[in-house]
């Protein structure tokens, strides 16, 4: 008597595993929430391209050079600049793995901003004909494009608002309580930061001079919140964090992890 044939099985996709190859750099925030097919994700694979490594101080696209990619970092570090009037730069944001880069030219297909590798980075490019193309086909990624641009928008006026308001110190505050909450969204371990931009740059960032950055780290440290070592904070009280920051924390994740 033959045996039946077992029934054919798609496996789920291993978010892991995704999250350790090259497509997984675009999937990570881009296409994973799409809840795209296993068809679609290999034509998605064929557009995304991986960049060679750019080490720091290297440019991934430049202010006035024509938009033709968004870019999702892979690994390491980016921070977006505009040049002032006066010749310096204004850093704008700071950009870590799985967040994308490249909004900026949307409006009329031309780089308003640099990005540049704070440390050796890669990114995965996506160019933006094809997903613009590919997105018609698969409606969730469409939405889940627009949800990140929104977000990056957001975070833009979050950062204006606490730049009009907060003191010196609860800007500081703030920018950390927010990086510890993106390296948890990377799951990676959020009490311990790894700063990958310089003292000048966080300063420039937060609207602050570097020795008022470097006073309130030391603050920081005495009261106990904070452990530094070179370029590694770790937050030893999230709660005093908070007090800090001079606002209640934004999510209640904190409280159940």
């Amino acid at each position: 008597m033959p045996v039946p044939p077992r029934p054919v099985t798609i496996p789920s996709l291993d978010l892991l595993q995704l999250r350790r190859t090259c497509r997984a750099c675009a999937l990570h925030d881009l296409c994973l929430p799409a809840s795209i097919g296993p068809e679609e994700l290999g034509a998605l694979d064929a557009i995304v391209r991986a960049r060679r490594p750019l080490d720091r101080g290297q440019v991934l696209f430049a202010g006035g050079t024509r938009f033709q990619a968004l870019y999702v970092v892979r690994s390491g570090s980016f921070k977006t600049t505009l040049a002032a009037n006066n010749g310096e730069e204004q850093v704008l944001g700071f950009h870590l793995p799985g967040e994308v880069i490249g909004f900026d030219a949307l409006a009329d297909d031309v780089h308003r901003c640099n990005a540049e590798a704070l440390e050796r980075s890669s990114v995965c490019e996506v160019p933006f004909a094809q997903i613009d193309e590919f997105a018609t086909r698969v409606p969730g990624l469409y939405h889940q494009l627009m949800r990140i641009a929104s977000r990056e928008v957001v975070r833009d006026h979050e950062h204006l608002a606490m730049m009009g308001r907060k003191q010196a110190q609860e800007r500081l505050a703030v920018f950390l309580r927010n990086l510890s909450e993106r390296y948890r969204a990377l799951h990676r371990a959020p009490d311990l930061i790894e700063l990958s931009m310089s003292r000048h740059e966080l300063a420039n960032y937060l609207g602050l001079v570097v020795e008022t950055a470097s006073r309130l780290f030391t603050r920081f440290e005495e009261a106990g919140v904070l452990s530094v070592n070179r370029k590694q904070i770790r937050i030893l009280d999230f709660a005093r964090l908070d007090d800090f920051a001079g606002e209640p924390p934004p999510s209640c994740e904190r409280a159940a992890g």
